[in-house]
């Protein structure tokens, strides 16, 4: 039974109706990794690329799970490479060229620093629960369902996010 399941998701019938399910599911959980509408959809793309590329190994009946751990994989390797790119960046200082005033710039560079900062600490988890609860408007139920976790695991995620934010950005 299980290698007729696996020889489902190499069909290019079944393949293609798996895709049309959830590719725009696999773009919106991309989208709230990422922020970006274009990177979010070279994410879902790439992860079917590897599904595809893997149906032989891939139990048709796990293929969501695998498709949405494969967009996380993919988003946590450019966050690496986008974290070099950053570091460069930060650190070349260039000339100031608003108009604004020096406390202005000064305010909303340390309050930018906090909120990247407060975001860099929560966990994986915690930030997709926050954004796709907050940002998405998901029902827990329906991220637990996308993440394939309990709904007492997305409240304790958002939970454990919103202290955190609290306690690093006291006036959000």
């Amino acid at each position: 039974m299980k290698k007729d399941l696996q020889q489902n998701l190499c069909d290019e019938a079944s393949f293609n109706g798996f895709y049309t399910s959830y590719i725009t599911n696999a773009k919106n959980f991309a989208y709230y990794k990422c922020g970006d509408s274009d990177n979010a959809l070279d994410l879902a793309q790439e992860a079917f690329i590897k599904i595809w590329e893997n149906c032989g190994k891939i139990d048709f009946t796990k293929a969501k799970t695998y498709l949405f751990t494969t967009i996380n994989n993919l988003f946590l390797n450019k966050v690496k490479h986008q974290k070099v790119v950053l570091n460069y960046k930060n650190e070349y200082q260039g000339p100031d060229k608003t108009n604004l005033s020096p406390e202005f710039v000064l305010e909303e560079k340390e309050f930018k620093t906090k909120l990247q900062n407060a975001i860099a600490d929560l966990t994986d988890g915690q930030r997709e629960v926050f954004l796709l609860n907050r940002i998405d408007g998901k029902k827990y139920r329906e991220i637990a369902e996308m993440l394939d976790i309990s709904v007492k695991a997305v409240e304790k995620r958002m939970s454990g996010a919103l202290k955190i934010l609290k306690e690093k950005i006291p006036t959000l």
